[in-house]
């Protein structure tokens, strides 16, 4: 099934990541028009223009929606304004909050903006107030009243001189407000709707309002009278005044009268003569998005994606940006308004994704809508395709990789070609004859000869393509279907097409897979049913290199299945819930499938495990694709996001050889300079290679030699900060083992008496090592504690033993004779033997005789609690309690195998040191036996 010298993938990291950046909201540019700003929930992003991607992101603490935002326009300020009340201050570059103060509006801010000078700051309610703050010396300077509910406008008039404030609210009138003497001087009245923008001419002197009313009207700011009211014929979102100095010939500007650009609900920038209210330029429409007779009425709904929401001028490189209702932003080059860049601030949920172009440069992505997206990865910039009417579901790539097939709820297929030398895609064909949503689609893998769409009609349809769609020019291409086979009794979820185009395979909702012919002309030939799923059939995909047919369901499981016989060869079982997408990568070693738990798995089909689960997504993952190079792969998520992930197997490699290397050169190294005695050389060298138990051996070596608390201290007060934040981190893991504690210990002596409390605060997880090693420090001190006592409770029992041979008249109080001990030496030497050695093994294990009694200090050791309970049973009994405190600390959150077989040796030690201990006693107590006998 395999090739031997095929090196199995384990892993894929994030190459790139294509987020929701713009949510709807306001939308700005900066001066130096590198940047645009724009709102997502409680976040500003920052897009890079040139690169497309988010380069700085702010947000409350709260994480309170932020309603309104501005930027200075000396691109230096950013103050945002949340639903919590809050006006918070930004360095945006270092997404830091330099201040923070309460708005005083007793709701939030709806609309915000700075003067020319960037000192002042303007701010308008949903209270009906506007609030001018003075951003530099830190204080409001105005509280103007008298607007009638929300004031979504405020815009300081260019010319700072003057200090007027022109505010549009609810009541549709144009204030225009006095700062001097904080009055509003004069009510603009001319619009019947919202007032949606305001633009001023270069002198100050002329002023362009724009409103949901259908019509823009010419003021002159001088009189505070209309010039002009122009009657644009769609509810106006933006309006943006031409350069007077400029040849914009190309969009019918014959003369240097006033002229202006309106966008809004028809999604078209037109160009409109202000002297003669005449539109002399409309944008030109894609094809598919002009209405046809009687949609009239409804292109002005306020949700319809062809829409215009903003419009702004980008005066230094003479660039226009809209926003469309589908969260978009396009950048349009002057004078002749072609597409520069699109980005797309929000794709909503992503149902497919596919890898597309020379080299696999783009991805091609279905979301719930009715547009295409075409990614350029490297820049993220976005080609917007139109054509289908309804949401695209499905999405394949032919072998070529320049053309792409794509079927949607509209009932429809089409056909997309990538023009290799500019990256521009259009649609080259289209077939429509399925009777509901056609859900799945799979192209033809030897040459682009055919497609085959899946429907929810139950169908499925083989379509021909023309020999060479190329020579169509502009026009489409009509599609017919060839075949047509009623494939299931439930709607059809996936199809897929062989390596070598003979084949069909089907999954349907019926729970079944199916295989076809395609060799014939006419109908599709079955040729084979496959059943063992639970549930309904997600994907289907035909293995490159073996007879083998691989299944995902919405059971939880993927199978593979024998295109001889129809059987089972393997069940794949991992994901929690349905798994939606399966394909095969290492040329049919393995597989990677997606499910509804938002996890991509990769299996090795040869021994049937999961070799890397890769926490992809927040939600579903539809969409998966691996490059034809199969060095990455693609994933699209109900999340929004789209992820691009490379194959990291052959880097993390040969990484693990080179550090393998190095550890085996610095091991060497270490182990000349412990040799040499360069112990300060030798602990910074283990420190580098961040193994404890490496470090543990020159802290060791260091204490074995002469003068070894000076030495130590010497050594570890001349490390650098890092390796003595390392050290402490250190210290925690041995203080765990009983083994380890004394070293442990002499290093933290070290650390506590030299080192400030404010240097070691400092350290990363400071408090949190200190913290961890005060329960076993205790331990360790309860345990000393207890052997201890062990050790005078057998020294009290050797005093007042009686000694075979001792004269009767000697007194409890005397010291004890222990020449008649002689007579029993061969037994105590032997028993001394056995304790010189267990000494020496308790010396070389640091004191190592942790009984278990660190986990149950209440276990008594010298409780005199029953004269008849023998010293025996009471070491049984403790013995029986110390293995219980093993298996408890097992079971318990801290920390590492050496820790639990650390305490198993303590536990053994404990028990062979008591009953030395008894042996000891019974010795001794024998001749006393005997001669009470006699």
């Amino acid at each position: 099934m395999a090739n031997t010298n095929l090196q199995f993938k384990t892993n894929y990291t994030v190459s790139s990541k294509i987020e929701p950046f713009y949510k709807g909201g306001k939308v700005q540019i900066s001066k130096d028009e590198k940047h645009i700003f724009c709102t997502c929930g409680s976040h500003v992003n920052v897009l890079e223009i040139s690169t497309g991607k988010i380069v700085h992101s702010v947000e409350h603490d709260d994480q309170e929606d932020i309603t309104s935002f501005a930027l200075s326009c000396d691109d230096e300020l950013l103050v945002t304004a949340s639903r919590a009340l809050l006006l918070k201050q930004w360095d945006w570059r270092q997404a830091q909050c330099t201040r923070s103060w309460r708005a005083i509006h007793t709701v939030p801010v709806a609309s915000m903006t700075f003067d020319s000078t960037s000192t002042l700051l303007a701010t308008g309610g949903c209270d009906g107030t506007i609030k001018i703050w003075d951003v530099v010396k830190q204080y409001c300077t105005h509280n103007l009243k008298g607007s009638s509910g929300v004031v979504h406008l405020v815009q300081f008039h260019p010319d700072i001189s003057r200090l007027q404030l022109f505010s549009s609210s609810l009541d549709c009138g144009i204030r225009l407000w006095d700062l001097r003497s904080s009055q509003c001087v004069c009510v603009l009245q001319s619009h019947y709707s919202a007032v949606t923008s305001l633009c001023f001419s270069a002198d100050g002197g002329t002023m362009v309002s724009s409103g949901r009313d259908k019509i823009c009207t010419v003021w002159d700011v001088n009189t505070r009278k209309a010039k002009r009211t122009v009657p644009v014929y769609e509810a106006v979102e933006g309006v943006v005044l031409l350069p007077e100095n400029k040849d914009f010939s190309q969009i019918g500007v014959k003369s240097k009268d006033l002229h202006f650009i309106t966008a809004g609900s028809k999604g078209v920038l037109r160009v409109w003569e202000a002297s003669t209210a005449r539109c002399v330029y409309t944008q030109t429409l894609p094809s598919t998005l002009i209405p046809v007779h009687g949609e009239e009425e409804e292109e002005e709904k306020d949700d319809d994606p062809r829409s215009l929401t903003y419009l702004l001028h980008l005066p230094n490189s003479s660039r226009l940006a809209t926003v469309t209702a589908e969260h978009n932003i396009l950048l349009y080059q002057l004078p002749g308004l072609t597409t520069q860049q699109q980005f797309v601030g929000y794709s909503d949920e992503v149902l497919d994704v596919k890898f597309l172009g020379k080299g696999d440069s783009h991805i091609i992505v279905a979301t719930n809508s009715c547009q295409l997206k075409v990614y350029e990865l490297l820049t993220n910039s976005c080609q917007i395709l139109y054509g289908h009417t309804d949401t695209v579901l499905s999405l394949d790539v032919f072998k070529k990789g320049s053309l792409f097939a794509s079927c949607a709820k509209d009932r429809s297929v089409r056909v997309w070609e990538m023009d290799s030398d500019s990256g521009l895609v259009r649609c080259v064909a289209q077939g429509s004859s399925h009777a509901n949503a056609v859900g799945s689609i799979s192209c033809s893998r030897m040459k682009a000869s055919f497609i085959v769409s899946g429907s929810q009609d139950c169908t499925v349809k083989v379509w021909d393509l023309p020999a060479d769609m190329s020579t169509a020019g502009t026009g489409m291409c009509q599609l017919t279907s060839r075949a047509t086979e009623k494939a299931h009794d439930k709607d059809i979820n996936s199809v897929a097409v062989s390596p070598n185009d003979k084949l069909l395979a089907s999954g349907s909702q019926d729970r079944t897979a199916k295989l076809w012919s395609l060799a014939g002309e006419g109908n599709l030939g079955l040729l084979g049913v496959f059943r063992g799923h639970r549930r309904g059939v997600w994907a289907v995909c035909f293995s490159p290199v073996d007879q083998v047919l691989a299944t995902s369901s919405a059971d939880g499981t993927t199978k593979l299945w024998s295109l001889q016989d129809f059987s089972c060869l393997k069940t794949f079982e991992g994901h929690d819930a349905s798994v939606l997408k399966v394909i095969f990568v290492s040329r049919g070693t393995q597989l990677l499938t997606s499910g509804s738990d938002g996890l991509v798995k990769l299996w090795t089909i040869k021994t049937n495990e999961c070799v890397k689960t890769l926490d992809a997504h927040q939600d579903k993952v539809w969409g998966l694709h691996a490059s034809r190079k199969d060095d990455k792969m693609v994933t699209g998520s109900a999340d929004s996001n789209i992820t691009v992930w490379v194959d990291v197997t052959e880097v993390e490699l040969a990484e693990e050889q080179a550090k393998q290397e190095d550890q085996i050169l610095k091991k060497q190294e270490l182990s000349n300079l412990l040799h040499e005695k360069k112990y300060l050389k030798a602990l910074g060298l283990a420190i580098s290679l961040d193994q404890p138990h490496t470090v543990l051996t020159v802290i060791k070596a260091i204490r074995q030699g002469e003068d070894s608390r000076e030495l130590l201290e010497k050594t570890l007060l001349k490390l650098r900060l890092d390796q003595k934040e390392s050290l402490l981190r250190y210290c925690v893991v041995w203080n765990t083992n009983a083994r380890n504690c004394l070293d442990a210990q002499a290093v933290l002596q070290v650390l506590l008496t030299h080192l400030p409390p404010e240097e070691l605060l400092q350290y990363q997880g400071a408090r949190t090592h200190l913290e961890g090693l005060i329960p076993y420090t205790e331990r360790h001190m309860q345990r000393i504690g207890h052997l201890l006592q062990a050790s005078m409770f057998l020294n009290y029992m050797w005093q007042k033993m009686r000694v075979a041979g001792a004269p009767s008249s000697m007194g409890q109080d005397e010291e004890m004779d222990t020449t008649p001990l002689a007579q029993s030496q061969p037994f105590l030497m032997i028993d001394k033997e056995k304790g010189k050695g267990s000494g020496e093994e308790r010396q070389d294990a640091g004191d190592d005789s942790d009984s278990g009694q660190d986990e149950d200090p209440n276990c008594p050791v010298e409780e005199e609690e029953d004269d008849e309970v023998s010293v025996t049973k009471k070491a049984s009994t403790c013995g029986g309690r110390i293995a219980n405190g093993a298996s408890t600390k097992t079971n318990g959150n801290h920390h590492s195998e050496s820790e639990e077989s650390s305490e198993d040796e303590d536990v053994e030690e404990d028990k062979n040191e008591q009953t030395k201990m008894v042996k000891c006693l019974r010795v001794s107590s024998a001749p006393q036996c005997q001669t009470s006998a006699s």
